[in-house]
């Protein structure tokens, strides 16, 4: 893409996390006292569980190096606001789905680099390895997420009517954004598209399904209610996209990288709808 376009995609996500911003609560952070075992499960699987299971995926489908990276970036990345949507409609715990991926928000602007930079040494083709500079990626990360977030929660902090106001506006903007930045890289890799939604296809689907059902039953096996267990699935299964797809164009400057999350960043609302679909289901049937 051009400075034009790479520019765009970077204030899209400026955006996108101003909006996260704008529905967090320092309450949200303090949360880990409420939700010890909760937090620790939910953080296991996001911080190192995810990672582990990305990589495995992209080395046992013997995926090409551009899909493999794309994995590898995405699985690096924390929750999104999108997660949080679903877990709201899915009749999860909300707070829990917000504090997790505010936490993982925080947490990844560490550890992105790190996975990056080894997923490009371990994939890339003998000749092509290029490096992230650690240091330049967190304060390029903390700029484009942490600032807007902090901004977020000051105009919360200072505003509160503005920004409850403002809640349905921004998630329905940062939609129509995801879905904009799709279809730019779609016509960008009009050429190769086809071919590489088959390769990533499978593979970021089962990275969708095999973390949501790790998340629910992990989250069982401590003894979890359920819905911590589906907002911890949930966490661990949706992934910020729209992160990765900026990692991939804005810090990479390779469009290719971000196949597998554009891919992965229509596939999970599938998998979130049926989340959705199950519960509203569950609670009709309660009701009668």
């Amino acid at each position: 893409m051009d400075k034009v376009s790479t520019l765009i995609l970077a204030a899209s996500l400026f955006i996108i996390m101003l909006g996260m911003g704008l529905s967090l609560t320092t309450q949200d952070f303090r949360r880990v006292v409420f939700y010890p075992k909760a937090i620790f499960v939910g953080l296991t699987n996001q911080l190192i569980l995810l990672p582990l299971i990305g990589f495995g995926i992209a080395t046992v489908f013997n995926l090409p190096p551009e899909i493999a990276i794309g994995i590898m970036i995405l699985a690096a990345c924390p929750g999104g606001p999108t997660s949080n949507l679903i877990s709201h409609l899915a009749k999860g715990n909300l707070a829990l789905s917000v504090t997790l991926t505010a936490l993982s928000s925080l947490i990844t602007i560490l550890t992105i680099p790190f996975l990056v930079n080894f997923a490009l040494e371990y994939f890339s083709e003998k000749g092509q390895y290029i490096q992230l500079d650690v240091i330049k990626t967190i304060l390029q990360i903390l700029v484009i997420v942490v600032i807007p977030v902090c901004v977020g929660m000051l105009i919360r902090h200072y505003q509160p009517n503005f920004a409850n106001s403002m809640a349905r506006p921004v998630r329905i903007g940062s939609g129509i954004v995801l879905a904009l930045i799709i279809i730019g890289l779609v016509v960008k890799e009009k050429d190769n598209f086809v071919s590489y939604f088959q390769q990533a296809g499978l593979a970021t689907f089962t990275l969708n399904a095999v973390t949501m059902l790790l998340g629910y039953y992990s989250a069982k096996l401590f003894k979890l209610t359920r819905p911590e267990a589906i907002s911890i699935s949930i966490e661990s299964g949706i992934q910020n996209g729209t992160l990765a797809i900026t990692v991939a164009v804005v810090l990479l400057n390779n469009t290719a990288f971000a196949i597998a999350p554009a891919v992965y960043s229509l596939l999970m609302f599938f998998t979130g709808g049926y989340l959705i679909f199950m519960a509203t289901r569950k609670k009709k049937e309660s009701a009668s």
